[in-house]
């Protein structure tokens, strides 16, 4: 196996990089060449990068590490810690162990990998730290925080059926009672790039004006990557912005990841004056109720367990930051 290191994504043929991305084991969209071409653009245009790849004896691409230097000695991955809910190695299934005991033989004595919001599937959490002492590395692992995962049934009377009396009657009710308040309201989405270029406005409103905490976040920087990033995967059919919308506009917003079976409820905005009808409970339903009638395996609720994500009965999934360096470096 072939480890070589470049400076910049460009340097990796973009079909190529999506051949590999679809090939891996999880193919959600923040390891896309997209996701993380825009997240350089927003949050790393003056970082130092370092994408190590590694080429098999035909020349194929296996797999690709994309860093950027977080510090002097300290390599994280592109898409970093607050707006990527899982990173990992991007590497064909099945040769994710062979990619990583070549990095690890290549792996420089002053370097620390600090790899956050890793799945607990991936070889990174069940191999790398046998590999690691191999190599004469350390490498240590931590749950960094959870995702609630829900199993979708073929229909939404079998999703209903199989929450618990609780949850199932209090969703029932806050829908009639939205329902009463504003017979006209309705559950749309739009998938077209030009068209969420035009509405991602109502949603950004909406996310600033939902909880104290939330307008500092989306400060003008990160609306620019929200903007860059939602057109660009709507734009492959990977994202989608919903809308829970009555005659005076839009009082709950979503915008939904998709990738494998999966839909990924990654943000979330509504209008505090409607608080009491739970618009953004109400929209979910909806989000769940369409996935399941298109069929999808999985609704992902990424990472966070507010309180909300449990009322609609999904189990968690932990991810995990791993660390690899020399000796007491990783710990």
């Amino acid at each position: 196996m072939k480890v070589e290191t470049h400076d910049r994504l460009e340097a990796i043929d973009p079909e190529i990089w999506s051949t590999v991305h679809q090939s891996a084991r999880l193919s959600a969209p923040f390891g896309s060449f997209t996701w993380q071409r825009e997240w350089v653009r927003a949050f790393a245009p003056d970082r130092r990068l370092e994408l190590r790849t590694v080429g098999d004896a035909d020349g194929r691409l296996v797999a690709v590490l994309p860093l950027y230097e977080e510090a002097p000695g300290l390599l994280r991955l592109i898409g970093g810690t607050d707006v990527s809910d899982y990173l990992d190695l991007i590497a064909i299934a099945g040769r994710e162990e062979e990619a990583w005991t070549a990095l690890l033989a290549t792996h420089a004595d002053d370097v620390v990998l600090d790899l956050h919001c890793v799945p607990a599937a991936s070889p990174t959490v069940t191999v790398l730290p046998s590999l690691a002492p191999i190599a004469g590395l350390a490498a240590t692992i931590e749950v960094e925080e959870r995702c609630p995962v829900l199993a979708l049934p073929a229909t939404w009377e079998q999703y209903l059926a199989g929450l618990s009396g609780k949850h199932r009657h209090e969703l029932q009710r806050k829908i009639r009672r939205l329902t009463r308040e504003i017979p006209d309201a309705r559950v749309t989405s739009v998938a077209n790039p030009e068209a969420i270029g035009t509405r991602l406005g109502e949603f950004l409103d909406l996310h600033r004006r939902s909880r104290t905490g939330k307008a500092k976040f989306m400060d003008t920087r990160m609306e620019g990557f929200f903007r860059g990033v939602v057109a660009a995967l709507a734009a492959e059919g990977r994202a989608r912005l919903w809308l829970l919308e009555t005659p005076t506009g839009p009082i709950a917003s979503f915008v939904t990841v998709e990738w494998r079976g999966t839909v990924g409820l990654y943000n979330s905005g509504f209008h505090p004056d409607y608080a009491t009808l739970s618009p953004g409970l109400v929209l979910l339903a909806g989000l769940i109720e369409d996935a399941i009638t298109r069929g999808v395996e999985r609704f992902d609720f990424l990472r966070g367990e507010e309180r909300y994500k449990y009322e609609f009965g999904p189990t968690s999934e932990p991810v995990y930051t791993v660390r690899v360096g020399r000796g007491a470096a990783a710990a």
